[in-house]
C-alpha cells in the first residue's frame, strides 16, 4: 500500500502540475483569460465523454494496466506543450497547447477511476473508508505541491524545467507498482459496454444514500473551477502579489485543503458526515464571496485557508462515503462516475469562472460565484434527506 499511495502522490502531482501550466501559459504566455478556461476545460472535463467507458474499462480490465495506459497519455499532453512552447509558431502555438490539455483530459478520464477501482481491491473491507480519505490526501497534497513547484521551477529554469518534472513525475509513478497486479470483475457473455453503463447507472439509481453522495460530490466541486481560475488573478491584480509569492498563495490553499483531509481522518468516527458536508460547502463558498471584498494579503490568506479546510473535510468525506457504498462487480462504474463528477464539475465551473471574469471582473465574478453556489447547497441540503441524515458511522 506504501508504495501505491507514493505512486498517487507522485502521479496526482505531476497532473495538477499539467492542469496549471495549461491555465497559467494560455493567461500569461498567451494572454487569454477565455483560452485559459478553454485549456482547463479540455484538460480537465474530457471525461464528460470518455469518463464512462473508463468506468466500464475499470472493471472489465486489471485496474493496474489502465493506470499505466492513463499516464501515457499524460506524457502525450505534455510533449504537445512542450512543441507549443519550444518549437511550434505563434500561430499554431495555441492549438498545440489546447491539443495536448485534451490529451492531458482523456488521461483524466481514466486515471481516477483505475487507482480508486485499485484502492478497493487493495484494502480490506473495513480499512477502506480510512484508505480512501488518505488516497485523497494524496490528491490534496498534489494539488498543493504543484503550484508550489511550478512558480520555483518556471522562475529559476523556465517552462521546459516544469514540463520535465511533471513527466519525471509520471514516470516514477508508473515504476512504483511496475510489479502490481489487480483483477478483473467476470463480465456476462455478451454484455455489452452500454449495458455496463446502464448498470452502473441502475446501481446508483436504487441507493438513495449513494445517489446523494454523487449529487454532494457535483456541489463540492463547483467551486473548484472557480478557485483555479480566479485566484491566480486576485493575487496578481488585487493583491499585488510576485510569481513566488502567487505561488505561495495557491500553495496556502493547498495546504489548508490537505489540513482539511488530515481533520477528516481524524475525526470520522465522531462528525455527522451530513451535517460536516452541507455546512462545509456553505461556509467555504460564503468564505470565498468575502475574498472578493478583502485587499490585505495577510486577511485574503487566512480567509482561503479556511475555505481550503472546508473543502478538503468535504470532498474526504464524500469520497470516503461512495466508496464503502460502491458494490465490488460495479466499483469501475461508481467510481467512474465519481471521477466524472471530480473533474467535469471543475471544468465546467472553471470554463464559467474565464467568461465571468472576462465579462465583469474578477472581484465580481469571486463574489458572483460564491454566494450563487451557497444559495444552491442550502436549497439541496433542504431536499436531500438521506444525506442530511447520513452518520457515517456504519
Amino acid at each position: 500500500m506504501t508504495r501505491f499511495f507514493l505512486s498517487c502522490l507522485l502521479a496526482f502531482t505531476a497532473g495538477h502540475l499539467f492542469n496549471y501550466t495549461v491555465i497559467l501559459y494560455l493567461q500569461e504566455a498567451v494572454g487569454s483569460d477565455v483560452l485559459s478556461g478553454i485549456g482547463f476545460g479540455l484538460a480537465f472535463g474530457s471525461s464528460i465523454v470518455f469518463g464512462w467507458f473508463a468506468g466500464v474499462v475499470c472493471d472489465r480490465v486489471p485496474p493496474h494496466r489502465v493506470i499505466h495506459g492513463a499516464q501515457a497519455l499524460f506524457l502525450a499532453g505534455l510533449a504537445c506543450l512542450w512543441w507549443a512552447h519550444s518549437g511550434a509558431t505563434d500561430a499554431s502555438r495555441v492549438a498545440w497547447v489546447l491539443i495536448g490539455a485534451f490529451c492531458g483530459g482523456l488521461a483524466w478520464s481514466f486515471v481516477g477511476p483505475a487507482r480508486l477501482t485499485t484502492l478497493g481491491q487493495l484494502a480490506r473491507p473495513e480499512k477502506l473508508r480510512p484508505a480512501t480519505i488518505i488516497f485523497n490526501l494524496q490528491v490534496l497534497v498534489g494539488f498543493g505541491l504543484a503550484p508550489l513547484l511550478l512558480g520555483a521551477v518556471r522562475s529559476r529554469a523556465g517552462w521546459g524545467a516544469v514540463l520535465a518534472l511533471a513527466a519525471g513525475g509520471f514516470v516514477l509513478a508508473s515504476l512504483l507498482i511496475a510489479g502490481l497486479r489487480t483483477r478483473t470483475h467476470a463480465t456476462p457473455s455478451g454484455a455489452s459496454v452500454w449495458a455496463d453503463m446502464r448498470e452502473g447507472f441502475a446501481a446508483v439509481g436504487r441507493d438513495a444514500l449513494l445517489a446523494q453522495l454523487m449529487l454532494a460530490a457535483v456541489l463540492g466541486y463547483a467551486m473548484t473551477g472557480p478557485l483555479q481560475i480566479l485566484l491566480p488573478k486576485l493575487a496578481r491584480d488585487v493583491l499585488g502579489l510576485s510569481e513566488l509569492q502567487r505561488g505561495a498563495y495557491l500553495g496556502l490553499l493547498a495546504l489548508s485543503l490537505i489540513a482539511g483531509g488530515v481533520t477528516a481522518l481524524a475525526l470520522a468516527k465522531r462528525v455527522h458526515h451530513g451535517v460536516v458536508i452541507f455546512g462545509g460547502i456553505v461556509a467555504g463558498c460564503l468564505v470565498f464571496a468575502s475574498l472578493s471584498q478583502i485587499s490585505v494579503a495577510a486577511l485574503s490568506a487566512a480567509a482561503l485557508a479556511c475555505v481550503g479546510l472546508a473543502g478538503g473535510m468535504v470532498i474526504s468525506l464524500v469520497v470516503a462515503g461512495i466508496q464503502a457504498q460502491a458494490p465490488d462487480a460495479l466499483r469501475g462504474r461508481v467510481m467512474g462516475m465519481y471521477a466524472i463528477t471530480s473533474q467535469v464539475v471543475p471544468a465546467a465551473s472553471g470554463v464559467a469562472a474565464g467568461a465571468l471574469v472576462n465579462a465583469v471582473g474578477v472581484t465580481q465574478a469571486i463574489a458572483a460565484s460564491g454566494l450563487a453556489l451557497a444559495t444552491i447547497v442550502l436549497l439541496a441540503a433542504w431536499r436531500m434527506g438521506r444525506l442530511r441524515g447520513y452518520s457515517g458511522h456504519a
